[in-house]
């Protein structure tokens, strides 16, 4: 797996925070230290894996002797009773990274499985599935790969990569001329950069749609008509996304209305980890 440094500390935080200045004081005493083991890591449930290069690192920090083999790679489907990863080494270290390995591997893949189901769900239109910044503190960057594993796309990755201006933003200025002076101010120092806006009526559509430098208008909360009437006042290459309180009952819907983009929030902030487990052998 590629060096990252946000990574490498997240991996060291969850091995201090679990095996704490004693260790696994369990395994250290009831298990031999020269006790070799043979392990698998399956799937209880039918998911998307992603993370298993992330668990992989956590049993080589923990002990770099064990022997990994991944069966199944991130963006894989996973039946019930699939191996994921094959393990073999001191069993006393293989049980020391089990839960930090498993935190990891089923969080993400809970990650992943859901933000498929959404793209299953819009299959057959052109809308894209996207994540957003309700992630877990610290956890961006491996969540919004998590997002990829399962098909869907990264929208900005954090408030630098992307302007983005919502209501609370133009709680002060509301003045069009105003908006587009800065719009042009900021395309002219950030020319390669993105610009979004949040429109909560059809006028504002209609206001922002007029605009130069807009690449994507936010829909937000707006009912099947507003949106599919809000995509018929397209202009140029401008893109729309749709955006609050959109679920899988919903989301079919929503991206027939001719949307560019589909933002859901709780694919990263609600994702339920899925069901793994790490069984020994001698």
């Amino acid at each position: 797996m590629k060096e990252n440094p946000t990574l490498d500390t997240l991996i060291e935080i969850a091995i201090s925070e679990d095996l704490g200045n004693l260790g696994d004081i369990t395994s250290n005493f009831f298990i031999d230290d020269i006790a070799v083991s043979k392990g698998t890591i399956i799937a209880k449930e039918r998911c998307i894996i992603s993370g298993p290069e992330i668990a992989e690192t956590v049993f080589k920090r923990i002990d770099p002797s064990i022997k990994v083999n991944v069966k199944l790679k991130s963006g894989s489907i996973a039946d019930q009773g699939d191996v994921i990863i094959n393990l073999s080494g001191n069993t006393s270290s293989i049980l020391s990274a089990e839960r930090i390995a498993l935190n990891f591997l089923q969080r993400l893949s809970g990650i992943a499985t859901i933000t498929n189901k959404y793209v299953e769900a819009v299959k057959g239109t052109n809308a894209k599935i996207l994540d957003t910044r309700k992630t877990t503190p610290g956890w961006r960057v491996i969540e919004k790969m998590a997002v990829k594993s399962g098909g869907g796309n990264n929208h900005r990755m954090g408030l630098f990569d992307m302007a983005m201006l919502k209501d609370n933003h133009l709680t002060n200025d509301h003045d069009p001329n105003s908006i587009q002076q800065k719009i042009h101010a900021f395309k002219k120092q950030y020319p390669k950069t993105r610009i979004e806006v949040e429109a909560d009526t059809l006028e504002q559509v209609n206001q922002f749609v007029k605009m130069e430098g807009i690449d994507v208008i936010l829909l937000d909360n707006m009912s099947l008509d507003e949106l599919s009437e809000s995509v018929s006042l397209r202009r140029g290459s401008i893109q729309f996304e749709a955006s609050g309180g959109i679920n899988l009952e919903t989301v079919s819907q929503v991206a027939k209305t001719g949307v560019d983009f589909i933002s859901v929030g709780s694919l990263t902030h609600s994702a339920v980890s899925v069901d793994l487990s790490l069984e020994l052998e001698p």
